[in-house]
């Protein structure tokens, strides 16, 4: 059995295209005046054909609308995709179509075309529920416009998930502990809730470099945050699955999984990466930044905006693990072995057994609530000792 089997077979398709940046985004997303979605259709239908030619037989699981804000996608063109989608491979019959949206009015109002094309999950940004923590974030939804869609949302789709980002500039931890309680009183079976991270090549990156930024939480009023993050999903019966996804059972996004349990992606789109697994040697897979040139190659010669690279046992093992102990399920020591020819250096998994960062359970390693702020250190000691000893 290939080793993506373990996990599925899934679809990323990426749309470039936001109607501003935000101040924190370092995704692979532009502001364009103008989109020529029939182009894009094209562009789309091309990909999945080529794609569809090398994986043919396989049933996909799982389909993911990234961007970037695919909310501004006319129903029309998410419908002409999925139609290609669904002849080009067998759809799982409990297949996952997640579109991520914007909550604008504009985009909740264009619920029903999606919903009709296919989407059966929708994943809504909304970021913040405090009116001048929205401004400061660069989004230009409203707090109003954020619950109406959520709202409309919940009516449309059997299944519906929301981002907030805590950790927020001059946040305090009274203030995070209501907006959490109120997020998780809207109803939702799945809640993404991360921490801002200031990343290079961003607004805010820009701005903490010249010491421009201000109002940003202590380390160890982030951990705090975290922390009470943890309880109060758990109380709500919406306990952390992986670090920073949070899901009532049974709903956990199942595309995401795929990723985490190290299955086979296909990523289509500017800037999409992939995983694909053809003729018994793993590739990632990763497509040209630039919209409109990947635009122009594609649609003109199929796959000339990708590029592959092999990924040998030792490269996938360590992938395996830096996934897997985000996941409360933990990993397989025997399938990493599988994919590395040896086990684990065993020297460095005592070492964070005995600090308790890691736990074990028969074949199984899982990150211990301990271990869960302190999981790149972990991963590098496990790595980096089995790094020496190689």
């Amino acid at each position: 059995m290939e080793d993506w089997r373990h996990a599925g077979f899934g679809l990323y398709l990426h749309w470039p295209f936001c109607q501003s940046k935000c101040p924190y985004c370092d995704f692979n997303s532009h502001v364009a005046a103008a989109v020529n979605q029939s182009d894009w259709l094209t562009a789309f239908e091309a990909e999945i054909d080529r794609v569809g030619a090398v994986t043919e037989g396989r049933v996909l699981n799982t389909v993911f609308f990234g961007g970037g804000t695919p909310s501004l996608m006319d129903p029309a063109l998410v419908q002409g995709i999925l139609d290609r989608v669904r002849a080009t491979w067998t759809l799982a019959n409990d297949v996952e179509i997640t579109l991520e949206a914007n909550p604008g009015s504009v985009e909740a109002g264009r619920f029903d075309g999606y919903a009709g094309a296919g989407v059966n999950r929708v994943s809504l940004g909304i970021q913040s529920l405090d009116p001048e923590d929205l401004r400061r974030l660069g989004r230009m939804h409203s707090v109003d416009e954020a619950l109406a869609a959520i709202a409309i949302a919940k009516a449309t789709f059997q299944r519906v998930s929301i981002d907030l980002i805590y950790a927020r500039q001059n946040q305090t931890l009274a203030a995070w502990k209501d907006e959490l309680r109120r997020a998780l009183d809207l109803g939702t079976s799945h809640l993404s809730l991360y921490q801002l991270t200031i990343e290079d090549g961003t607004v805010f990156g820009e701005m903490q470099r010249k010491k421009l930024l201000h109002g940003l939480p202590p380390e160890d009023l982030s951990v705090d945050m975290f922390n009470l993050t943890q309880e109060i999903t758990t109380a709500a019966g919406r306990p952390a699955y992986e670090v920073s996804n949070h899901a009532s059972p049974g709903d956990e996004s199942r595309h995401n999984l795929i990723y985490w349990r190290m299955g086979d992606y296909a990523g289509i789109g500017p800037g999409a990466h992939g995983r694909l697994t053809l003729g018994g040697r793993r590739f990632a897979t990763e497509a040209e930044r630039a919209p409109a040139l990947w635009l122009d190659r594609t649609r003109h010669s199929p796959g000339s905006a990708e590029r592959m690279e092999t990924l040998d046992g030792q490269a996938r093992a360590e992938e395996y693990l830096m996934f897997a102990l985000r996941l409360r399920e933990g990993a397989s020591l025997s399938r990493f072995q599988a994919l590395a020819g040896a086990p684990p250096d065993q020297a460095a998994l005592d070492e964070m057994l005995s600090l308790g960062f890691l736990q074990q359970s028969g074949d199984s390693i899982s990150t211990a609530p301990a271990g869960v702020l302190m999981l790149n250190a972990v991963l590098r000691a496990l790595l980096a000792n089995r790094a020496s000893a190689d």
